[in-house]
């Protein structure tokens, strides 16, 4: 098999090129009958002990950019991209993301998002000790700037859509991530050491914040609202709150189980239980991960093409064969790559979803062809 390296030119190695699409010119109907169709084996994969889906994302760079500044043209770019979609074989339908940075939660401590040229919002942490967070007047999510932009770009979606298509909450950063947004990263991390107390209080708070903001966002997107979200394979059958839980690398088991746990379940739980993501190779944690209580799924990086620091797939394989947890593989790569690197993750009891990025439909069929020839379950 060719290996290829992840491509440092490219501004986002999973994205998708489409054709924006205006809300008159989309096919509502032919989506429905189509994500109706998929969604009956989403459910089937969710009550079977063990089985395999494929799942071809479409993700706009744009969308996920300095585009998300623009409501029309994220929607219509990414109603692009659900049209395009369905060319594609697969078996988990594509779905609308209100997204808007991923800072929100920042904005509740007085940090507004910094807009550089041609970039997505990005955030600075203002604090240099988690005291200094906790002293500042804390606003709810929903009351700042950013937060009743998010609440209405969904309504936006919803209203545009006509509640026809599914959609999922915005990116959600884990209580862990998110506090590293708000309190300098160095000095976060030694108060685990002087005062994990102070750690465990301020994960809470944080835990809380995005309770009471996700809360309004699921209320709002109501009976549309797809499950775990944002980067996962994501359907209205399927389960769980997917949070991006990159900072898991930076800590040991016993400091993540004790001091990172607590509000990373208490989140999840509130919202049907924990998804984790993280970047990178995490793959010496896959024993932590699976120690998170009511975890419903796991997302990973495993071929060179989708992340400078793949994982190896064994720890994946042994970890949660049998456990239940659904793993979303990412696959950047010909259909060889994904026969390959699905081969080393199979094995029935698992409950696997292969996500691909396929460049063309014909492609797309035959990696479709090849996982589906290689895992037969059902």
């Amino acid at each position: 098999m060719e290996t290829k390296q992840f491509d440092t030119d490219k501004a986002d190695a999973q994205a998708s090129l489409v054709d924006p699409v205006k809300v008159g010119d989309f096919p509502f109907e032919r989506y429905q009958d189509y994500e109706a169709l998929l969604t009956d084996r989403c459910l089937k994969f969710r009550s079977a002990a063990s089985g395999v889906l494929v799942y071809r994302r479409m993700r706009v760079a744009e969308v996920f950019s300095y585009g998300c500044s623009n409501m029309r043209q994220s929607l219509e770019w990414q109603l692009g991209a659900l049209k395009k979609s369905m060319d594609y074989p697969a078996d988990v339908p594509n779905f609308l993301e209100p997204w808007y940075g991923i800072g929100p939660l920042a904005t509740s401590f007085g940090i507004d998002y910094l807009w550089n040229p041609g970039q997505s919002p990005a955030t600075k942490p203002a604090f240099q000790t988690i005291d200094e967070a906790l002293a500042y007047n804390i606003q709810p999510v929903k009351s700042t700037a950013v937060g009743k932009h998010s609440l209405q770009m969904i309504e936006y979606f919803l209203d545009h859509t006509m509640g026809k298509l599914p959609v999922s909450m915005g990116d959600i950063q884990s209580p862990f991530n998110n506090a590293t947004n708000i309190v300098d990263t160095s000095n976060f991390l030694m108060s685990m050491i002087l005062e994990p107390e102070k750690v465990l209080q301020f994960l809470d708070v944080i835990a809380e914040l995005e309770i009471d903001f996700y809360k309004e966002q699921q209320k709002l997107i109501g009976d549309c609202l797809v499950k775990p979200g944002h980067g996962f394979a994501s359907s209205r059958v399927f389960e769980g709150f997917a949070m991006s839980d990159d900072n898991v690398v930076m800590v040991d088991e016993e400091s993540y189980l004790s001091f990172i746990r607590p509000s990373f379940e208490k989140l999840g739980k509130a919202f049907g239980g924990p998804v984790h993501h993280s970047c990178g190779n995490f793959s010496d944690k896959v024993e932590m991960v699976k120690k998170i209580g009511g975890i419903k799924m796991s997302d990973a990086a495993f071929t060179p093409q989708t992340d400078p620091h793949p994982n190896p797939t064994e720890p994946f394989l042994q970890g949660f064969k049998d456990s239940g947890i659904v793993l979303n593989a990412r696959m950047v790569g010909s259909p060889e790559v994904v026969r390959e690197t699905t081969q080393k993750l199979w094995s029935p009891g698992m409950k696997l979803i292969v996500v691909t990025f396929s460049q063309t439909p014909e492609e797309q069929k035959e990696a479709y062809d090849l996982v589906h020839k290689m895992c037969k379950v059902y």
